[in-house]
């Protein structure tokens, strides 16, 4: 038996913060030699950081990465190390690598060949994809080193390369790979989180370890590393189709590790059976390099899931864990003070309230209370607190501003939930503020201004005037403005500009209203990880979502006001989300709803949908910066790009009304199958 004991590691990198980034993979390095690791796997561009945006153009990025690879060189004794990095090579292109050091020596630089390049990731901007089977050099000191499409030969195990999107594309690099008699792959990835993402990348890591008959190394990166994007940590060790190891997502640590003891022979005895051409291997690609590994036991292996990875809320435990980790990312990279909420009383004011009490509570699971207190060592307020309420009466400050159309269960709803959470809980009455710009607009209008006529402005004003409390706050206190807006709103513009849209970050825009109700619910009766409970959600899931903007004797609520969220929810799903027609769009949700709403109810909300959905693209552009969790995010800087002003699907809506009249012949439910 050939057994090398290797590791794949995750890192909490930071785009162009050069000693954080060099600090991290160090330690990784360390601890690997510490646990007598042999081979250890980084993630994807992990020296300069993945989010770099357009800075990957700058020379200078790309010579300080090379400099950093330079000092983290001599750390690599007795070890062989994959670290990531963009060259600039002469040709004046820029790629995306994975460095292979062995014993302080650097074999060359793999380079990526599928580049990603849908909505979040961008890379085709920035990178140019390398071309199976080419090879070339780049100078770094005074010696040259080979890049490319490379196979490296380390006595005598073979260590080739699929870099993140290579794997996901179905003509993968791991195929070329096993026809050259690759023993390892190792996989450096910057692969951005979504619901139930990792289980794909765990089905092909197993399925490329027993396809190309070797070891698959994937690592990933871990936190909000860059605003937008949060990344999961996961890693993985799969062998002959048999994953040996995974990682504990989410950790609020720089880096994590998770070792696997591999067997050589064996994947090799697995390549004979599957008749991969052992003999084909392409010299002109190979690097050999002299190492000696050193000898290892073998040890019984099995991968297992967390506790939560196992039961029937994974999305709802994924969402909690993402947006907390990125929360937390987010508080201290732009080295903020706490955070500051609007509190209403709502939904959405109290998921975000919840989230910021989670991520206090998940991270003292992760890396203690202690451990999150170092991480946050600037901020002096908390570094006395005992306890996660302690703390987060120190982080959250929130705020209710009630108006003459506030209701008392909205007030005890948010006055509960704080004093649950230990939050800091301020409560003032912004009346008085409302009745002054009323009187002085209708001072220079020359006329009263009434819930009949006027009814938009008098709802906007109420959210409007609360926002410069909120953010004087904000800026005593050196804090970050949580933005209260979900998706749904985001989608039909039922939101107020300045008002509840204002903020330095919007935690829950990516995820729609109808799902969020539901996961206040779980979180106050079945609690992430089963224990991490919130009783204080109890009078907020007894509400109606409702604005509280009109008189009480209106009876405002919000799907009055647009529509079923439910129905809100599927018809965005299929509009935005699938691209179809609000003729198609209505033909769904008719099958769908069948039985809960009445067809005149869809077809007026599908109708609205759309005209609302044009006319509100304006709002989106201007909303905070938002958190991604999935394909269906409407964010226009990163996923879903619309005209700010476009024909409103003037033409697509008149089509609609002459099949829902039933003009076309086609009009009665059933007579079209899709």
């Amino acid at each position: 038996m050939k057994l090398i004991k290797i590791a794949a590691g995750v890192l909490n990198t930071i785009p162009l913060a050069w000693e954080h980034n060099r600090r991290i993979i160090i330690d990784a390095i360390e601890d690997a030699r510490r646990q007598q690791v042999s081979l250890l796997c980084l993630p994807e561009l992990c020296i300069t950081g993945y989010g770099c945006e357009d800075m990957f153009y700058s020379h200078e990025l790309t010579e300080q990465a090379k400099q950093s690879l330079l000092e983290i060189v001599p750390h690599t004794g007795d070890i062989v190390v994959a670290v990531s990095l963009p060259l600039r090579l002469a040709n004046n292109r820029t790629y995306d690598t994975a460095c292979l050091i062995a014993n302080k020596r650097i074999l060359g630089f793999a380079c990526k060949q599928y580049l990603a390049n849908n909505g979040i990731h961008y890379e085709t901007r920035w990178f140019q994809p390398w071309l199976p089977g080419l090879r070339d050099e780049i100078q770094i000191g005074e010696f040259s080193y080979p890049v490319g499409d490379l196979l490296f030969d380390v006595s005598g195990v073979r260590i080739g390369f699929e870099i993140c999107e290579d794997a996901w594309i179905a003509n993968r690099p791991g195929r070329s790979l096993a026809e050259r008699g690759v023993d390892i792959i190792l996989n450096p990835s910057a692969s951005h989180f979504s619901f139930f993402k990792s289980q794909v990348r765990e089905r092909f890591v197993i399925d490329g370890s027993r396809s190309f008959g070797v070891s698959y190394v994937y690592c990933n990166l871990v936190g909000n590393e860059s605003g937008r994007a949060i990344f999961d940590g996961d890693a993985f060790i799969a062998s002959n189709g048999q994953l040996l190891v995974s990682s504990n997502r989410f950790t609020y640590a720089d880096y994590g590790l998770v070792t696997a003891v591999i067997d050589v022979d064996d994947t090799r005895l697995s390549q004979v059976q599957n008749k991969v051409n052992l003999m084909g291997l392409q010299a002109a690609l190979r690097v050999p390099a002299n190492f000696t590994w050193p000898d290892v036991k073998p040890v019984q292996q099995r991968a297992e899931l967390e506790y939560w990875e196992r039961g029937e809320h994974l999305k709802e435990e994924e969402f909690a864990r993402a947006v907390a980790l990125a929360l937390f990312d987010y508080l201290r990279k732009s080295r903020s003070q706490g955070f500051v909420l609007s509190l209403s009383g709502g939904a959405d004011s109290s998921s975000i309230a919840s989230l910021v009490y989670l991520m206090i509570k998940l991270a003292e699971e992760s890396i203690g209370l202690d451990g999150f207190k170092r991480k946050l060592s600037y901020i002096d307020a908390i570094q006395d607190k005992k306890t996660a309420e302690e703390i987060c009466g120190a982080l959250l400050t929130t705020i209710y501003q009630g108006t003459e159309n506030s209701s008392t269960d909205t007030y005890e709803s948010a006055e509960s939930l704080a004093s649950s959470l230990g939050a800091t809980f301020y409560n003032i009455n912004i009346n008085g503020l409302v009745e002054t710009y009323r009187k002085l607009i209708e001072e220079q209008l020359g006329r009263e201004l009434s819930w009949d006529t006027d009814d938009l402005a008098l709802q906007n004003i109420q959210a409007r005037v609360r926002a410069p409390s909120a953010w004087m706050l904000t800026n005593v206190k050196g804090a970050l403005l949580l933005s209260t807006s979900n998706r749904s709103e985001a989608a039909v513009g039922y939101a107020t500009m300045d008002g509840d849209t204002a903020g330095s970050i919007s935690p829950i825009a990516g995820i729609d209203k109808h799902y969020l109700r539901g996961w206040l619910r779980w979180v106050e009766t079945v609690g992430v990880g089963g224990h991490i409970k919130l009783p204080g959600l109890a009078k907020v899931n007894s509400l109606q979502p409702t604005a509280e903007l009109r008189p009480p004797d209106r009876k405002q609520t919000d799907e009055e006001d647009l529509m079923p969220y439910d129905v809100l929810n599927a018809i965005e799903k299929f509009g935005i989300r699938d691209k179809q027609s609000p003729k198609e769009v209505f033909q769904r949700v008719e099958v769908a709803f069948e039985g809960q709403y009445s067809r005149e109810k869809l077809y007026t909300s599908v109708d609205r949908f759309f005209r609302l959905w044009s006319l509100n693209q304006w709002k989106r552009e201007r909303y905070a910066p938002a958190f991604h969790l999935d394909d269906e995010s409407l964010d226009p800087k990163t996923w879903c790009r619309f005209p700010i002003l476009s024909g409103g699907f003037e033409k697509e809506l008149a089509e609609l009304k002459v099949y829902y009249e039933g003009k076309d012949g086609f009009g009665r439910k059933g007579k079209i199958g899709f």
